[in-house]
């Protein structure tokens, strides 16, 4: 029997005092900590035009009587989302734009598309290029770095899982006839391209395919991508480089990610100017979304074995065999197992 059975029911108040309950200090006599959040009922809505060191520069009311340009940074609570370019952003305290003003961001309003990428095609952490692009520019040059169809390729894959709009526009076809390469993309009857030689840029057609449209740019390192933006926005200002002539390789110039508005005789929409990158990693995108970016062999494939993986060694697989009867070019199939490949061996792991 213990002893707590000796105790009397009556007697129970008495067992304890004041002294047995534990309080934790709060030295500060501050206030607890709350998960409870202010609800920011008067904050106004922005678009992130930039980034730089810890300060976002902000776009508020656009388009209206009082747009203004104001500095915010985040708040804690968001201090592990991403805020990129494009974002719509929630802003409060200071947002008049004077100078020495500061804002702070609470919020961020739901995004209509994200562009991604990673590292490499098995690094599955996500990097955030922009958010709420209808379309993506790819800009590739015809020689001087040669043009590289894989790496368009994978810019066409996570547009595509972004649910965004592909354009390309070719430069430098002075030095160089694209016609070849561009028979890589004969299967993309929806990719609407571009020509563009020294010093005559075809801004008034892709300024007509810009109108209405949040547009990122994206290419290699020296295609003469800034060159471009320079071109369609003429106060851009943007940093042009050259090819290292021993490499072959461009040098990186546009530092960083910035929203640029562009305007014309047809109307205003905004350009989105990124780094120059030599690799876009894919290693966060569904795989199932690859074959849909091939849509000329996509159409091929419907007639595979259920479950085929459409890599070489696929047994009866119908893309092989349509290369031997010329439906499917060899080139375009390679480069599509290629990256096929290197999602199996990441589910692999």
């Amino acid at each position: 029997m213990s002893w707590l059975d000796h105790v009397d029911d009556d007697d129970d108040d008495d067992l304890y005092d004041e002294s047995d309950i534990r309080v934790r200090p709060n030295p500060k006599a501050n206030r607890p900590r709350t998960k409870r959040r202010p609800a920011h009922e008067d904050a106004v809505i922005g678009r992130v035009l930039g980034v730089d060191r810890g300060r976002y520069r902000v776009l508020i009311d656009e388009n209206g009587p009082n747009e203004r340009d104001t500095t915010a940074v985040r708040a804690r609570e968001l201090r592990r989302m991403p805020i990129v370019t494009g974002d719509r952003a929630r802003i409060v305290g200071d947002t008049t734009g004077d100078e020495g003003t500061l804002g702070r961001i609470v919020g961020i309003e739901d995004r209509s598309s994200l562009l991604r990428r990673s590292a490499d095609d098995t690094d599955q952490v996500e990097r955030v290029v922009v958010a709420n692009a209808d379309q993506m520019l790819v800009v590739v040059a015809a020689a001087d770095p040669p043009p590289r169809p894989r790496l368009v390729d994978r810019y066409l894959i996570a547009a595509l899982d972004a649910g965004i709009r592909p354009l390309m526009v070719v430069t430098k076809t002075d030095l160089a006839d694209p016609s070849e390469f561009l028979t890589h993309f004969d299967g993309l009857d929806d990719l609407r391209v571009f020509r563009s030689a020294q010093d005559a840029w075809p801004t008034a057609e892709i300024g007509e395919a810009l109108v209405g449209k949040s547009t990122v740019f994206v290419g290699h390192s020296g295609v003469g991508k800034s060159t471009l933006v320079n071109a369609l926005v003429p106060d851009a200002d943007r940093a042009t480089g050259h090819v290292n002539e021993v490499t072959g390789r461009g040098r990186h110039t546009s530092s960083s990610t910035v929203s640029l508005r562009f305007r014309c005789t047809d109307g205003a929409g905004w350009v989105i100017d990124t780094p120059g990158v030599r690799s876009f990693g894919l290693g966060h995108v569904d795989p199932a979304n690859i074959l849909r970016a091939y849509p000329d062999l996509d159409l091929v494939a419907a007639e595979c074995p259920r479950g085929c993986t459409h890599l070489p060694d696929a047994p009866d697989c119908v893309l092989n065999d349509a290369v031997a009867d010329g439906r499917v070019r060899g080139e375009r199939l390679q480069s599509l197992q290629m990256l096929l490949e290197t999602f199996s061996d990441r589910d692999d792991h």
